[in-house]
């Protein structure tokens, strides 16, 4: 992959077209899986992806490749495309002109480690989970590794290069008894370290503790509760109901949304704040430079409270004339970017941990999440564990816990925040794009009159 073919062909076709952009992304990757006893997957491949954008009159054409000999032919359809369909103009918020190289600081890197210790190493844990209790049914475990070198170029003469590992394990158990199936899981991230994975059987046997916990449980009776969030969950809350209302292309296509979400606007008590932060150090959602090559900044979505700012491509920042966030992003160069979350958290409060449970009569303590859908300012979460609270204290265990409301209802009926802090990595899909490295972050969050549906 050579830096100046990329600014060569670009410097050929810029005065053709309004915009013009080329990602290339050379990826190496690795992943093992079990399902039971079964060995399921063992899989490395090699792949150069890459894709053009042009944007002419207002009009957008993305075309990919998958080598660079035909660059040329694949540049002026792009640029064809976009003229064919442009009829208006086109508004793309100004950025700095940046060149860089972003080299990756790995520790252990995954590419030196063989596949039989790689094998080794996950046929361990998948035993011990299956080994855990006898009413483990199954398992399915995999962990997995990427290297990726990005090149991206622009017209406005943008030449930035970056390069991205990314380091996964995950854990699931099944357990079974009595005809009742509950599930358990466990996942890891690192950006630069395959030790991360080695070492971690007390976290892995979370999966099946979690699992046979939640055979025990009982069926929650469904109506209004105070609910305790655990981070897990508070995290995911924050970043399904709220944070994709902050992406600003769906708040320019949607009016009534754009009424509901008007910068200044209090929508949440005065100690909720809530950031999407692409600078922290060797998080999922970390990078240096978005896929426009806009810089990842650290945004304050809700300030004390008040609704501060939103995310944005170049593109939507021009339309809503405001400042590009570097939140433009694909799962890889063969994806146009979309409007994506990086890692999206609730800031800590004031309120003990310890404290976070105090006086209520009874009520719900909600852990990890199964599932959940989203619908506008709608949501239903399922939570993956739950207990009682009762007289101020975490009681017996129960199940089928789904969480429902209105998100700025929610927002407006959180009770206290407490002075904890915990992310976890995770996967966001949008518009076929799937899955998209993110975290997400909360301390515990107490919820009143959250309508809780049992079975």
């Amino acid at each position: 992959m050579n830096r100046e073919q990329l600014r060569s062909a670009i410097a050929r076709y810029r005065n053709q077209v309004d915009y013009l952009d080329i990602r290339v992304e050379q990826s190496e990757s690795t992943e093992l899986s079990y399902r039971g006893q079964q060995l399921d997957t063992v899989d490395r491949s090699f792949a150069l992806d890459g894709g053009v954008r042009a944007c002419h009159r207002g009009g957008w054409s993305f075309v990919t490749f998958n080598g660079l000999n035909d660059l040329d032919q694949r540049i002026a359809t792009a640029i064809s495309q976009a003229k064919l369909v442009g009829d208006s103009q086109t508004k793309l918020a100004p950025v700095a002109t940046i060149e860089d190289i972003v080299s990756a600081n790995i520790k252990r890197d995954p590419r030196g480690v063989s596949l039989q210790e790689k094998r080794q190493l996950l046929a361990a844990y998948n035993e011990m989970l299956l080994n855990y209790d006898p009413r483990i049914q199954t398992t399915k475990v995999s962990i997995s590794d990427r290297f990726a070198k990005k090149i991206f170029a622009n017209s406005t003469g943008s030449l930035i290069v970056q390069e991205r590992l990314d380091i996964n394990g995950r854990f699931a158990a099944i357990a079974k008894d009595s005809g009742i199936v509950r599930r358990g899981a466990e996942s890891l991230h690192s950006r630069n370290d395959f030790n991360a994975l080695v070492g971690i059987e007390e976290r892995v046997q979370g999966a099946t503790a979690r699992a046979i916990r939640q055979l025990e449980a009982k069926s929650i009776k469904g109506e209004q509760y105070t609910v305790v969030l655990d981070p897990y969950l508070a995290g995911v809350f924050i970043h399904e109901a709220f944070g994709h209302l902050s992406e600003a292309d769906y708040i320019y296509e949607n009016p009534q949304m754009q009424k509901l979400l008007t910068l200044g606007k209090p929508i949440a008590i005065p100690q909720l704040n809530v950031v999407d932060d692409a600078t922290l150090e060797n998080f999922p959602g970390s990078m240096k430079y978005d896929d426009e090559g806009v810089p990842g900044q650290r945004k304050y979505l809700i300030k004390n409270g008040i609704l501060n700012q939103r995310l944005h491509s170049r593109e939507t920042a021009g339309k809503m004339a405001e400042t590009p966030t570097g939140n433009a992003r694909a799962i890889n160069a063969s994806y146009p970017p979309l409007v994506r979350m990086t890692n999206t958290a609730i800031k800590p409060g004031s309120t003990p941990r310890s404290e976070i449970f105090a006086g209520i009569k009874e009520g719900v303590y909600a852990l990890g999440v199964l599932g959940g859908q989203t619908n506008g300012e709608m949501f239903t979460f399922t939570a993956a564990e739950g207990y009682m609270i009762r007289e101020g204290k975490v009681a017996e265990p129960i199940s089928n816990i789904t969480l429902s409301g209105n998100v700025f209802q929610t927002l407006q009926d959180i009770e206290a925040i407490s002075n904890d802090l915990l992310y976890t990595n995770g996967g966001c899909g949008k518009g076929e794009q799937s899955s998209l490295p993110v975290s997400v972050g909360a301390p515990h969050i107490r919820i009143r009159n959250v309508i809780v549906g049992g079975k």
